[in-house]
């Protein structure tokens, strides 16, 4: 993916714009995100306060499932819920640094 044709982050600065839009390399719209700047950090598996998105990444193998989470944590992920003796789907629930969960998974 690559950012959409006028959304690309201004070089040698953290700010974004409102949205940002990845498309394919056809140029085809593939996610769109939009800052929010007073999003509290989501408390799942609880509702007290919602998920705004949840993401989910496949993976081919149990050994890639390992070598993703290690790099997920590296950069700050942490994980939620360990389901990696699921013989049908092993998993792992993480948290981004803000607190979004997102999956990894075999598939």
């Amino acid at each position: 993916m690559r950012y959409r044709e006028g959304d690309e982050p201004p070089q040698g600065s953290a700010d974004t714009a409102d949205w940002l839009v990845l498309v394919s390399s056809e140029g085809r719209r593939v996610m769109a995100i939009q800052k929010k700047r007073d999003t509290a950090a989501p408390t799942w598996p609880s509702e007290a306060v919602p998920m705004q998105m949840h993401m989910d990444f496949a993976v081919s193998s149990v050994a890639e499932l390992e070598r993703h989470r290690e790099r997920a944590e590296s950069i700050g992920a942490r994980v939620l819920l360990d389901r990696t003796d699921d013989p049908d789907e092993p998993l792992y629930v993480l948290a981004d640094p803000a607190g979004h969960p997102f999956c990894l998974l075999v598939r």
